[in-house]
């Protein structure tokens, strides 16, 4: 698995506004990203990527929309890797270790990132007004 992401081939970026119809179009356009980049949409990795970044864009719309009226969803691939990651401009930081015991949401995409063999990291901007979450999961 790639480890230096500014390594893939593959990326695309795409912000919305920070509304339930974020989820629809980030999926939608990671679909399509993965046909343009070669992916087959039957790999065993795609569906659970597809639920986590779901999951993702779902809590930054839930929890993230009074402070943050867009949220940026970046994808990259490559041939042994596929990672992406959900920002917007909420201070809140998760703790995505703890979150396997406690249920909901992010439980599930830890549990998905885990189960896949791939990594989970939050990343603060600078200004410290806003996070990066970046899923990383091998193929």
């Amino acid at each position: 698995m790639s480890t230096h992401l500014e390594a893939l081939p593959y990326r695309h970026v795409l912000t919305l506004p920070t509304m339930p119809s974020a989820v629809r179009t980030a999926r939608e356009t990671a679909e399509q990203a993965l046909v343009e980049w070669g992916m087959s949409l039957r790999h065993p990795a795609v569906g659970p990527a597809l639920l986590i970044l779901s999951e993702l864009v779902t809590n930054s719309v839930r929890h993230a929309a009074v402070l943050s009226p867009q949220v940026t969803v970046i994808y990259a691939g490559g041939k042994d890797c596929l990672a992406f990651a959900v920002h917007d401009r909420h201070p809140y930081q998760p703790p995505l270790c703890a979150v396997t015991d406690a249920g909901g949401g992010l439980a599930t995409v830890m549990e998905l990132t885990l189960g896949l063999g791939g990594t989970a990291v939050v990343r603060g901007d600078a200004d410290g007004q806003g996070k990066s979450i970046w899923i990383t999961l091998p193929l």
